[in-house]
């Protein structure tokens, strides 16, 4: 099976081919896509070395399958392309995900709305994934009313220079070093916390955190659910962390609800209050499962659960969710 990855260099496209190869995608062919800057260099998967090629090259070599991590308007020029060419498109950008011709897909949750039609599927925003994944299970047995989540998010979410900047930020005060770092962010992100994500929109929220509003109703299929977000950039690699209040329309049983998680697809339950246990960014980095902690009722008011989410962004929350996707279309017969 041909698989292009579009986007192969950066740092979500370079997680994908671990993801692939990890995984054992029945890949025969790889085709790693990058911008015209990128091609002729090489990149590894599974111990071979391949060129990158352009996008022209790729949609030619008729893979089964396109992933794409370039931005959005990489893959608002290019995906139409490749589906044209009768190439199924998994797309990592926002580009596709509010289209109401388009599927927006936690496999988890939703992959039964895929169909043998759909050649240009969206991949979520990575704080979205990691909350719908455990609050799937929860709506379908009480019915989820309202949503309020704040997000603590690594700076991974926004790419390598943020990355670069944080590093460079801690050496300078730790070893007093002079040298230049990239600045990703308006301010310094080290010893700090900037409550941006994204643009700031007429309505005072972020593009962010509307999101996170949008794409919940859209991959759960409820357009009742009320959503509010805050999210939140913290100097932390290896994954987002979300603290979220759910108020439900039925009662629910705390032990219910554990139990409910436990045996979700995709959830790992850390909830011993005695043992310190609880999900944290460091134990969720390089695992692909939604980690759930802090499990607790909302004592302000009737039917409402608190709980802590983490999951590791580049992987459930950006690769390993798309590979995912290809795996279920795999597994289907719809590539």
């Amino acid at each position: 099976m041909k698989v292009a990855v579009v986007g192969a260099t950066g740092l979500v496209g370079t997680k994908m081919l671990q993801v692939l190869a990890e995984r054992n995608f029945p890949v025969t062919e790889l085709l790693p896509v990058a911008s015209e800057r990128s091609i002729g260099k090489e990149v590894e998967f599974k111990g071979k070395q391949y060129k990158v090629v352009s996008m022209s090259d790729a949609i030619a070599a008729k893979p089964a399958v396109a992933i794409f991590s370039a931005g959005g308007g990489t893959s608002l020029e290019w995906a139409p392309k490749f589906a044209e060419a009768g190439i199924k498109v998994i797309d990592n950008s926002s580009a596709w995900r509010m289209d109401p011709t388009k599927k927006l897909v936690v496999p988890e949750v939703n992959a039964d709305v895929l169909t043998q039609d759909d050649y240009i599927i969206a991949n979520p925003n990575c704080s979205t994934i990691q909350m719908v994944v455990a609050l799937q299970p929860l709506h379908k047995k009480y019915k989820i009313k309202r949503v309020v989540v704040s997000t603590y998010q690594s700076v991974t979410g926004t790419g390598k220079k943020a990355v670069d900047q944080l590093f460079g930020e801690r050496a300078k005060a730790e070893k007093g070093s002079n040298a230049e770092h990239p600045m990703a962010y308006k301010y310094q992100i080290d010893l700090n916390v900037i409550p941006q994500i994204d643009v700031f929109l007429e309505n005072g929220y972020t593009k962010e955190e509307m999101k996170m509003v949008n794409e919940t109703k859209k991959i759960m299929q409820d357009d009742s659910i009320r959503v509010t977000a805050t999210t939140v950039r913290i100097p932390v690699i290896g994954g987002h962390s979300e603290s979220v209040n759910i108020e439900f329309a039925n009662e629910f049983d705390l032990a219910e609800v554990k139990d409910l998680l436990a045996t979700a697809p995709g959830v790992i339950v850390e909830n011993d209050d005695a043992a310190q246990l609880y999900p944290m960014p460091l134990n969720a980095h390089e695992r692909d499962e939604v980690f759930v902690g802090r499990l607790r009722r909302d004592e302000t008011q009737p039917k409402t659960l608190n709980m802590w989410i983490v999951s590791d962004n580049l992987r459930k929350g950006a690769a390993t969710n798309a590979v995912q996707i290809a795996e279920y279309l795999l597994s289907k017969g719809l590539l």
